[in-house]
């Protein structure tokens, strides 16, 4: 399929045409039909499988001839708004129709004169756009189409409340565009909030992590993960830790702690302002501090080269999310370690990220730490770091339909005796 038999507006066709676009991508092949017919549109898609244009093509097409702020595209980053808006105005040439944008870190006032010339497709960033709209400076009354782009960031990023007041403006009948990344429950829970009757379209690539990453789980009662996380901090071999929490609260505390343990560290959550984010992230980055403290908000605004160790203080509890948390390290062809603490409580999300990736990860279990650490006599490793390399697929293959046999309980790992005894 081709651009020109998507039944878009010869004007759009021959814009895709000039920036070099031929074949649609897969996203854009089931989005833009969907989104022409006028329906709601649910699409899971990263960056890179050409969403901006799944979603940008179809609403320049349905707003030719009209006047007035008809389409809403929110952002979470002032970056991805600024790379939509441009483009959106190159889709949009020889159309007569305006793209604005607006976000925090600039004045208002040139904002405001942008807004009183005139914008068809209002580009904005969540706090920004309830800035203006509290001013009186925009109005939403008209929107025909109001498109969320990065949902699972919005919401990691805490902008659910911006999101609902955005709703109470716009009209309820209007076509949304609801893209997001991922989808955990939080993300389906808004969608379904959102949507009436969408068509759902997907272009997710195959969940993979990078190759030199050396995965492992570490079994770990939740209040010896603080004790532990210390002990691996100290090892000469970690030159550089990208630690992953899952609350603002628990990094913040995590960071104290280690603290007092003589660790230089730096934090990174949405309660830190952009001035506190960035000097966290060069610190890290030119190695004044080897340990950088992050909770799901900030990862995917980590670009570092050359970190040695990503851990996951507390389990991911969107399986992809482990993708995205892992891919910081090892880049570029380097090494690298991803470790994982699993509480007995989080036995269940681990499990889950197996199940993305096809495969079980390596437990490492440390005397004094592990919930299930080797007994006396086993491979003689009592009192001694133990690493329980995962089945190779013969032992699989052998092992299906086997009993239970000579082995007792007390032998069995907690995700053994949970799938013989088929808990939850």
């Amino acid at each position: 399929m081709r651009f020109d038999e998507l039944n878009l507006a010869p004007e759009l066709v021959r814009n895709v045409a000039e920036l070099g676009y031929v074949i649609p991508t897969p996203i854009q092949q089931q989005a833009i039909p969907a989104a022409l017919e006028g329906k709601d549109v649910l699409g899971r898609a990263p960056t890179g499988t050409g969403k901006t244009a799944a979603f940008m093509l179809p609403t320049l097409h349905r707003l030719r001839g009209k006047e007035g702020l008809r389409a809403l595209v929110v952002c979470p980053t002032r970056e991805l708004a600024i790379q939509v808006a441009e483009s959106a105005r190159d889709y949009a040439r020889n159309t007569e129709l305006f793209v604005g944008v607006v976000y925090g870190g600039v004045p208002l006032d040139k904002e405001l004169r942008d807004l009183r010339a005139g914008v068809d497709i209002l580009v904005a960033t969540p706090g920004r756009l309830i800035d203006h709209l509290e001013r009186a400076n925009i109005e939403l009354g008209e929107v025909e189409v109001l498109v969320l782009d990065e949902a699972d960031r919005m919401l990691d990023m805490g902008f659910k409340p911006q999101i609902d007041q955005i709703l109470r403006r716009v009209p309820k009948d209007r076509q949304t565009l609801f893209f997001s990344a991922t989808m955990p429950n939080s993300v389906k829970s808004l969608a379904y909030e959102m949507l009436r009757d969408p068509i759902t379209v997907e272009a997710a690539p195959k969940v993979t992590t990078a190759e030199g990453v050396e995965q492992f789980v570490y079994p770990v009662e939740g209040r010896e993960k603080t004790a532990l996380i210390t002990q691996i901090l100290k090892k000469g071999d970690v030159e550089s830790a990208l630690v992953f929490v899952r609350t603002k609260f628990g990094a913040d505390r995590l960071a104290s702690q280690l603290t007092r343990e003589g660790l230089k560290v730096e934090v990174m959550h949405s309660d830190r302002n952009m001035t506190q984010r960035v000097r966290a992230l060069e610190s890290f980055r030119e190695g004044k501090v080897k340990i950088l403290i992050a909770t799901d908000v900030a990862q995917r605004g980590i670009d570092v080269e050359g970190i040695s160790h990503v851990i996951n203080f507390d389990a991911p509890k969107d399986p992809e999310g482990y993708v995205h948390r892992v891919g910081r390290t090892a880049r570029a062809g380097e090494k690298g370690v991803a470790i994982t603490f699993m509480s007995g409580g989080e036995i269940g999300d681990v499990a889950a990220v197996e199940h993305l990736l096809g495969y079980r990860i390596s437990r490492v279990h440390v005397p004094g730490f592990s919930f299930h650490a080797p007994m006396e006599g086993d491979d003689g490793a009592a009192g001694q770091e133990f690493v329980e390399l995962p089945p190779t697929v013969q032992e699989q293959k052998a092992s299906r339909g086997r009993r239970l046999g000579a082995r007792s309980g007390k032998e069995l790992t907690p995700e053994e005796l949970a799938k013989l005894l088929k808990v939850g």
